[in-house]
């Protein structure tokens, strides 16, 4: 299976569906006269060669993807890879150096101030690290606040914030501070603020990064419900690659202000597209994330009539568990058609990183 790439951003369409966000060779260049870095000769310069030749930094260089409809797409990449400046630039709170930029089709890098009101209060809608929550308001009126400022109605948005606060799981604490909530619960509060909005497009920089880590797990299962219940877009900024592979339907792996790979969380960790990426990944439990689409074989006579059958998206780990209970080989079935079997020796195969082709050649 070969990764998607960000040199060709039309393979990351699915299903034909118009992106929500659509960036083709997008730059954020800081310094003196960065609108020249970008087509330029100093553009293939290394990050420490572009500064010491020009003055300037390329935080994000040339990325291009599309954000599908429903999908949670994921940026992630360490400290300084560009990913915090990338999703910034997508509603133009960091105005782009060069590039197209658009969402459903309408030009962002077009629009004048009040459309970039409208972008940022109605259709893309920023959860933070930091809450920026109101500490002398209430819970309710914290989560009613971009309304308040929409000019809705004090009753209708606070009809609409005491839903959104039903939402989250913070029922009972309405008329509490800011400063009487744990810092989950404020993180809720600041999801739920998003949420108000009916955003299109929800983007998430670091949001729980700073909590304790059963915390920031219990606030990654409240982002997968939202996004079960509701399928709704999401742009997810993450250092983390275990919340990255949990979180995503796609993640595009950044280094350098460049995208390194991008592709399902599968095709990251089953196909590295360098040496970069295959570091990045080499602790990741292959068993947990690659599906026994890449471990199935052909069935052989009378493999694919009956017996026990999982569906291609079962993980490896789950299906060693199907094969040790049947002691033999387990179909896989997509509506109603056999793809392939699964058997013992395959699926070890795959965690031990095997390929298809050598395990068959094995």
């Amino acid at each position: 299976m070969i990764p998607e790439t960000p040199e060709t951003p039309e393979t990351t369409e699915r299903g034909g569906d118009a992106p929500v966000f659509s960036v083709r060779g997008l730059w954020k260049v800081f310094g003196p006269k960065a609108d020249r870095v970008p087509g330029s000769a100093e553009a293939e310069l290394s990050t420490e060669e572009l500064r010491s030749r020009t003055g300037c930094t390329a935080a994000v260089r040339d990325v291009s993807f599309d954000v599908q409809p429903g999908e949670v797409f994921v940026v992630m990449g360490l400290s300084g890879s560009g990913k915090s400046t990338l999703v910034r630039c997508l509603t133009r709170l960091i105005e782009p150096t060069a590039g197209d930029l658009s969402i459903d089709g309408e030009d962002v890098l077009a629009m004048d101030k009040s459309r970039l009101r409208d972008l940022r209060r109605r259709r893309a809608a920023m959860v933070f690290q930091h809450f920026g929550l109101l500490p002398h308001r209430s819970v309710l009126d914290n989560v009613a606040y971009g309304l308040e400022i929409q000019g809705m109605g004090k009753a209708e948005r606070r009809a609409k914030a005491a839903e959104m606060v039903d939402k989250v799981g913070l029922n009972g604490l309405e008329r509490r501070r800011p400063g009487q909530l744990s810092g989950g619960q404020q993180q809720r509060v600041g999801l739920a603020r998003a949420l108000a909005a009916d955003p299109e497009v929800l983007l998430f920089d670091e949001p729980f990064s700073a909590l304790d880590p059963l915390i920031r797990r219990d606030m990654q299962e409240e982002v997968i419900r939202l996004h079960h219940d509701e399928g709704r877009t999401m742009v997810f900024i993450t250092h983390d690659l275990s919340e990255a592979l949990r979180l995503g339907d796609r993640i595009a792996l950044m280094r350098d202000g460049g995208i390194v790979q991008l592709g399902t969380p599968e095709e990251i960790v089953g196909s590295p597209a360098d040496d970069y990426v295959r570091d990045f990944v080499r602790d990741v439990p292959r068993e947990q994330v690659l599906t026994v689409r890449r471990a199935m074989r052909p069935a052989g006579t009378g493999e694919a009539d009956d017996g026990p059958a999982l569906a291609p998206g079962t993980t490896v780990a789950d299906a060693i568990e199907a094969v040790a209970r049947t002691g033999g080989p387990v179909r896989v079935v997509d509506g109603g058609r056999c793809l392939g079997v699964v058997d013992h020796a395959c699926l070890l195969n795959v965690v031990a990183g095997l390929d298809r082709e050598e395990a068959g050649a094995a």
